[in-house]
Parts: structure tokens; C-alpha cells; sequence
């Protein structure tokens, strides 16, 4: 089975070429910085404990589970050599998101450009967030087209981070949550890796032309 979604984004052209040219061809003296959160991340402990893989058994845990609270990942993907910078809050509302651009803003070099990719999700484009890029004037802000988050590199990231340290977690409480996640991080950076972004804007152009004429057929039977 094959699924697709299609942006009905005005702009997709433009933010697509915009995103995938600082992919292949970052700008020098500047850092290219794929960000999002990925929020309400669930503190989850099963009712009773597992049992661990053994010949002729697979790993078992119960179906069903009690949640501990939540917590909401912020990260920032460096897509030159792989590193994160990251942190858990309890919310994910503009506030935070200014808090997470100023703890980049500490964590960056002072002589940089930063150009933040992110979605057009309503927090990233607050008045007030608007007004801290303008007193900010080396940060620069690219946003994915509308239902193309898979444009946004650090999906990847979250993506390895469930698999590896969340889907099969037990967490007791919200602290063994962010410990995990915060444990994740720091051995991510410790042998960083880069993802290689390969497609140029003309090829997925391509796919979404091919995902146009599927749905056209779908919709004439």
C-alpha cells in the first residue's frame, strides 16, 4: 500500500527550492539549523512488567499502559556535520519557541549567520517571535510548504529517537522521560553523523506531478 499527501501550498515551488538549495548548497560562513518540536511525547509505564527476548520468544510487553504526563522536544539539526542541539518543555506555545531561539542563539557562533528551517506552524510566525528576529537580524527563517514536514530534516532525528529510545520505553514518571530523551541526545552528539540529503527540487517536483495524475485517475473511477 502507497500513500501520499499533496500540498495545496501556493508557495510550494518557491519554499521547496528555498529548502532544498540550502541542503545541497549551504551558504559559507553561515549555519543551516532544520528545527521543530516534536510535542506531547508521553511518559508512558506499562501495567505490568515485560519480559525479555529469548530463543523461540520475542521481547513481550502489555497493550496497555498509564501515562505519566508530557513533555514537548524542541531541537535544532545542525545539517553540516549532524549535531542537535535540544531541550524538553512542558508546552509548546510561542513562549517556549522564544525560549528555544535564545538558547540557540547562546549555543551558536557569534559570527554567523543562522538559518532556521522550520514549518509555518502558527507559533514560529507569532508577533512576537517577529519582533525577536528583528531585534536578532543574523537569524533567517525558511518555512516548509503546508503537509510537507517530510521537507524538514530533523524528522529524521525524531524519527530515530522514537524507534531507539522511545517506542519500547517504560517511563515511571516525567523525569525518566526527558532523562531518556536528554541521554539520547548527548550520545547522538557524541559521534555525530549528517544526514545526506540527495533529491534535488526538480526530482520531487516530479514525484508530486506523478501523485497528481494518481490522484486525478483515483478520482475519475
Amino acid at each position: 500500500m502507497k500513500t501520499f499527501k499533496l500540498s495545496n501550498d501556493k508557495r510550494f515551488v518557491e519554499k521547496l527550492e528555498d529548502i532544498v538549495g540550502l541542503y545541497l548548497s549551504p551558504p559559507e560562513h553561515a549555519m543551516v539549523l532544520s528545527c521543530d518540536e516534536k510535542s506531547q511525547i508521553q511518559a508512558l509505564d506499562r501495567t505490568q512488567p515485560g519480559l525479555p527476548m529469548k530463543r523461540g520468544r520475542g521481547q513481550t510487553m502489555t497493550h496497555d499502559y498509564k501515562r505519566h504526563g508530557t513533555t514537548s522536544l524542541f531541537a535544532a539539526l545542525n545539517i553540516a556535520d549532524g549535531s542537535v542541539i535540544g531541550t524538553c518543555m512542558s508546552k509548546h506555545r510561542h513562549q517556549e519557541w522564544l525560549r528555544f531561539l535564545n538558547l540557540l542563539r547562546r549555543q551558536t557562533p557569534k559570527d554567523k549567520e543562522i538559518h532556521v528551517i522550520c514549518d509555518h506552524y502558527a507559533t514560529h510566525k507569532h508577533e512576537k517571535v517577529k519582533a525577536w528576529q528583528e531585534r536578532n537580524p543574523r537569524f533567517h527563517f525558511h518555512f516548509t510548504p503546508t503537509s510537507a514536514s517530510w521537507l524538514n530534516m530533523v524528522e529524521r532525528f525524531f524519527r530515530d529517537l522514537t524507534e531507539r529510545s522511545l517506542r519500547r520505553g517504560v517511563f515511571r514518571n516525567l523525569q525518566e522521560l526527558t532523562t531518556a530523551i536528554q541521554d539520547h541526545i548527548a550520545a547522538h552528539n557524541t559521534h555525530p553523523k549528517p544526514f545526506v540529503w540527495t533529491a534535488t527540487a526538480s526530482d520531487i517536483l516530479e514525484k508530486v506531478k506523478r501523485g497528481q495524475r494518481t490522484l486525478l485517475k483515483t478520482q475519475a473511477v
